[in-house]
Parts: structure tokens; C-alpha cells; sequence
């Protein structure tokens, strides 16, 4: 395997639309970022983070000594929850800008990136308000420039053009897509993760699996991101056990990232579709619910419901987790079994009916998906029509196991 020959010690910059510095230690490299944001005359910026993993992981040390240094003022907002709302991008944005910030710096996993980068938008554009911008009701085609320090390996947000924030009184999570939110620095040091528990290093990894699923049998789709999942999908299965048993197992943390990394780079480019879609509505429903293992209810039956669009991909794909597959349509109903039989088998056995959901909620949540902002996009964008039936189908296998399956 290629990975074998990896320093994983060595800090490598990789570039997208966002400038990576990736591996171990990389955190050090905010130096670099503080004097480039330093040359540029920012003198303030905002940080935008959740309670208390930005300094858990010592992310904050070395942020806060490098803009010190630097002769850069820090104005921190650390109100971030797990499924960040709008009403806290406007208190992020409204400190922001009430201290002059020029730039944002996002310290966390999706969440605090993407209520960092909503947040960049609003500094950019004055008397605007995170609810119009959750709504569709301006798409920003200019922010403060961002930096995101990632501290889990699952979203791909630190180098990617979305956020996601929830509009809590009408239960919407839409996804906000737009090119002035790509960060302009990024730093994926795995050292930063291995304080992750059991359960997320799981859902932020199945995250990554979904990503890459979606985004190889989306009608969007390029070889690029079908190569990138094949990657992604063996990385996870590989290294995702290991990181569970160790979690300072520095060197599955690292694949990990990258697996995470690679995937945000494939739907990037070729975008998201029944999973996120029909995720979105849960977590909007139950905030508590961890992104992740709304993901994870929803694969098997997605995969399914997909499998007779676009077998030959879905096999290769899913080989790693789901072997055997010979890429025919009948085989759909063991290819949904067999990624439900992989996910018990690295501990993640809760369906949809034991996240607080029923068979009586199926009417509201397909609701949920076609009047929640830019949903119906991400839906369109599915290989198999998204009609009301199929998108109940998939609620309603998801409550519980798959007969049949076995682990």
C-alpha cells in the first residue's frame, strides 16, 4: 500500500482553492498565515470556535502566541454548538465587526468551520444578517478571508465552498454554497485529533464515506471524484478500526484526515445528494443528533435505493466495505445489506427509530426536504428521481435493521 512509504511528520502544503497545510505539526504552520495575514495590514481578526476543544487540542496556544507575535488583536467567539445556528453566526459576525475584524479564523470540526465561514460572509457584507443568508436571500460574492483549522476528520469543510447552519424556528439546515467561502489557509494536523472519542471518530469518518458515495454517483459526477471515493472509502475501512482501538494511533489519524480531505475535494466538485438531503431535515428536527450518525441510519438504504442507477461505480466504490459485489442492478438489496453489516461492524448500530424518529414523522421530514433552502438542489442532483415516495421509502427502511442483515 502507498501509504507504507508516508512521513507522516512531514508538513506538506497542498493546494486547492484553499492553501493545505497538511500532517503532523502542521499546526505550527499558523506562524506562516499570522505574518501573511500581518502583511496584508489585518490587525484584528475573529475567532470562531465551540466551548472548549480549541483549547483542548492546544490548537489555541499556538494560535494565539503566532498572532501576538504578529501584532494581530484576537477577538474570540466561542458559542459554537454541534449543529451551529443562525443566531449565533450573527453574534459571531456582530463582534466581528463591532472590533473591526478583517479576517475570521474557524478552530473546530463542521460546525465552528462553517459558522466561521457564514460569519466571514456577514463581515464582508455590511447590514446583512445570517437568516438571509441561510435563506437564499443574498448569496455573498465576497468575505473576509478565512482560515480553518480543522480539528476532526470528516467534513471536508476546511477545503470546500459550503456551510451549513440551521434555521431553527422553521426547522431548515440549508446548505450555503458560494465561491467567496473557500478559506484561504487551512491546516489538518492529525496530532489535533486524537482526543476525538469513540463515537465521533466513527461519525465523522462515515461522514467522509457519504461524501464520497454521494458525490461518485451524483448526475455531477467526473472520474476525479469516483477516483477520490474509491481512495476515501478504503481508507476509512482501513484505518478507521485502528483509530477506534488507539486513538493516539498518529498514523491512522492522519489517513483518516486525508481520507476526509479528499472527500471534501470530491463533492466539491461534484456535489452531494439523498443522504445530506434527507439528513439535513433530522438534525434541523433534533439538534442533538450527531450529523454523523444521521448519515450513517440513512447509507444503507440510500445506497439501495441508487444501487440499479449506477451498479458498476457503487461496486467499485464499496468494495472495500461491502466485497463481492459483481456491479449488476439486482444486486441492490445486498449491496444496501452489506454497508449496514460494515457500519455494525465498527459499532454503529443505531437506526433511524432509535434517534427519537418514527414512522408518523416520515410525512413531515419529506416535507422538510423539498421547502428547506437549496435541499431540492442536492436532490436533483441524485441518480434516482427524487419523488415524495422514493424519499419516504428511504425514511421509512431506514428505522430499523435490513432484514436479513447479519453482523
Amino acid at each position: 500500500m502507498w501509504e507504507e512509504g508516508i512521513d507522516i511528520n512531514s508538513v506538506r502544503q497542498i493546494r486547492t482553492r484553499t492553501n493545505l497545510y497538511f500532517g503532523v505539526g502542521a499546526i505550527d504552520s499558523i506562524q506562516e498565515i499570522a505574518l501573511e495575514l500581518a502583511k496584508r495590514s489585518i490587525r484584528c481578526v475573529l475567532a470562531v470556535t465551540g466551548k472548549s476543544a480549541y483549547k483542548r487540542t492546544g490548537a489555541w496556544e499556538k494560535v494565539e502566541k503566532a498572532l501576538q507575535e504578529n501584532g494581530i488583536k484576537c477577538i474570540l467567539y466561542n458559542g459554537v454548538t454541534p449543529n451551529p445556528t443562525v443566531d449565533q453566526v450573527d453574534l459571531a459576525a456582530t463582534l466581528g465587526r463591532n472590533n473591526g475584524a478583517g479576517a475570521v479564523i474557524a478552530i473546530g470540526g463542521g460546525s465552528a468551520l462553517d459558522a466561521g465561514k457564514c460569519a466571514a460572509a456577514l463581515l464582508a457584507n455590511p447590514g446583512r444578517n445570517a437568516r438571509e443568508l441561510c435563506s437564499y436571500a443574498f448569496v455573498p460574492e465576497t468575505a473576509v478571508p478565512i482560515v480553518a483549522i480543522n480539528l476532526t476528520h470528516g467534513t471536508g469543510s476546511e477545503v470546500n465552498r459550503f456551510a451549513v447552519v440551521t434555521i431553527p424556528e422553521d426547522n431548515y439546515k440549508p446548505v450555503i454554497a458560494s465561491d467567496a467561502l473557500y478559506p484561504a489557509w487551512a491546516i489538518d494536523d492529525p496530532a489535533l485529533m486524537t482526543g476525538l472519542g469513540a463515537d465521533q471518530t466513527r461519525f465523522v469518518s462515515i461522514d467522509a464515506i457519504n461524501h464520497v458515495v454521494e458525490a461518485a454517483t451524483s448526475r455531477a459526477t467526473s472520474p476525479f471524484s469516483v477516483m477520490m471515493a474509491c481512495e476515501t472509502v478504503r481508507l476509512v475501512a482501513r484505518y478507521l478500526p485502528v483509530a477506534v482501538k488507539e486513538p493516539a494511533n498518529l498514523k491512522a489519524r492522519y489517513f483518516l484526515l486525508y481520507a476526509s480531505m479528499i472527500a471534501g475535494v470530491a463533492f466539491d466538485n461534484s456535489l452531494l445528494h439523498y443522504t445530506h438531503a434527507l439528513e439535513h431535515p433530522l438534525s434541523a428536527v433534533h439538534p442533538e443528533l450527531t450529523h454523523g450518525l444521521g448519515l450513517s441510519v440513512l447509507l444503507p438504504a440510500v445506497v439501495k435505493t441508487i444501487y440499479p442507477d449506477c451498479p458498476k461505480v457503487l461496486a467499485d466504490v464499496l468494495a472495500p466495505i461491502a466485497p463481492g459485489l459483481r456491479g449488476e442492478p439486482d444486486e441492490a438489496e445486498k449491496a444496501g445489506r452489506a454497508v449496514e453489516k460494515w457500519l455494525f461492524s465498527v459499532g454503529v448500530t443505531q437506526k433511524l427509530g432509535d434517534c427519537g424518529f418514527s414512522e408518523e414523522d416520515v410525512p413531515s421530514l419529506v416535507d422538510l426536504t423539498k421547502k428547506t433552502p437549496s435541499l431540492t438542489t442536492l436532490l436533483e442532483m441524485a441518480p434516482t428521481r427524487a419523488t415524495d415516495e422514493v424519499i419516504a421509502a428511504i425514511y421509512l427502511t431506514s428505522m430499523g435493521p435490513m432484514v436479513g442483515t447479519m453482523i
